[in-house]
């Protein structure tokens, strides 16, 4: 699904130095190398506070823990979704309250939120599936309206522009209370390894986002809060701090590769290639189709026949997870998330994808939709 290694050749000398100046220090947790790429992802999205952390699901829960939110208190979020979205909501002892997406956007749907809300609520966590964004601009107005928190799952989109209604652009994650990221190997922006970040522009926030990263210290060895510990190593940020600067054109890689794909898979009825919505920048994390009338697993049967890869995400929503047994959700509708699980497919993207690759890949799933 993606080529991290042609992607690592192509520029091993930077990456290689990079990693040989964290060994040649000895700094390998916190230090210059570390604070370089905090101020530069700072500079890049133009968030006040970046902080760095081991990866996105800490950066996740850290954001909820520095909200200071209380056990009971209600998260909404969409079912649709990585288990990491939901599970820290439930790990910390909140109840995480499932709505359905968009069908075109796949995104939280915002008109669905409202409904959603009671006296108990306290976050709206918007995932910015796939590399789309959530439309942020209604998201926002129902946040202010009600005095509720926005926490931005921006795992799969960093990169991405959000365009307001007056023109404003913003970067995703810098729009709601807490931006969280994660830089998992395949991502838009990966490591080679884990790592995270969770960005904010409120000083008091980010001053208690630090200290919960950092076992509840301000002061060494005095703990106001309860925390954990949850760090970005330098090793890591080294890789960081060489890819951060190609991050658009990878963007650009990727934007490229899916529009091949649309030319080509758009002329099939049996195939709905990816809504890209105005109001901002898709990015590409995933190249996700719904399929019409096709048998989904024969599709992947056959494409894996032919050394295709292709993945589902994903197949069964949070709000059907053993995990969430407890809540009772048996009897909870989500008819557009249900659909989704059942239809969508992802097929490769990555920014080394050569034209020639694509037009392989592209025949035989044509070959396979027309004959099926």
């Amino acid at each position: 699904m993606v080529d991290l290694a042609t992607q690592y050749q192509a520029m091993k000398s930077d990456i290689d130095s990079a990693i040989q100046e964290v060994l040649d220090s000895s700094a390998y947790i916190g230090g210059p190398v570390v604070q370089r790429f905090q101020k530069s992802l700072e500079s890049y999205l133009e968030a006040k506070h970046v902080i760095p952390c081991a990866n996105g699901t800490d950066a996740l829960q850290i954001a909820m823990m520095g909200l200071g939110l209380k056990p009971g208190d209600e998260v909404i979020t969409p079912s649709f979704t990585y288990i990491a979205t939901t599970e820290v909501i439930a790990l910390l002892g909140l109840t995480p309250v499932f709505v359905d997406v968009d069908p075109k956007t796949f995104c939280i749907d915002p008109s669905k939120i409202e409904a959603a809300i009671t006296p108990k609520t306290k976050v709206i966590v918007p995932v910015h599936l796939y590399g789309q964004a959530c439309d942020m601009e209604a998201i926002m107005e129902i946040a202010n309206k009600h005095n509720l928190f926005v926490v931005e799952d921006n795992a799969q989109a960093i990169g991405s522009d959000y365009y307001f209604g007056n023109g404003e652009v913003k970067k995703l994650g810098t729009i709601g209370t807490i931006g969280c990221t994660s830089f998992f190997p395949s991502k838009n922006l990966g490591c080679y390894g884990d790592g995270g970040a969770i960005y904010t522009n409120d000083d008091k926030l980010a001053e208690e986002l630090r200290m919960v990263a950092n076992h509840g210290q301000r002061v060494k060895y005095v703990h106001d809060v309860v925390g954990c510990n949850s760090r970005l190593d330098a090793i890591q940020a080294a890789v960081l701090n060489v890819k951060l600067p190609k991050l658009d054109t990878y963007i650009a890689a990727r934007i490229k590769v899916a529009d091949y794909y649309d030319r080509v898979l758009g002329a099939s009825e049996k195939i709905t290639v990816p809504f890209r919505d105005g109001k901002s920048k898709h990015v590409f994390h995933q190249y996700t189709v719904q399929l019409n009338g096709v048998d989904r697993n024969e599709l992947q049967e056959y494409l894996a026949s032919k050394d295709i890869p292709s993945m589902i995400y994903y197949p069964i929503p949070a709000h059907k997870q053993g995990m969430f047994a407890s809540f009772n959700l048996s009897g909870l509708e989500l008819p557009v998330t249900e659909e989704l699980t059942k239809n969508v497919i992802s097929f490769p993207i990555h920014t080394e994808m050569e034209e020639e690759q694509q037009a392989y890949i592209c025949a035989e799933i044509l070959n396979f939709v027309n004959t099926h």
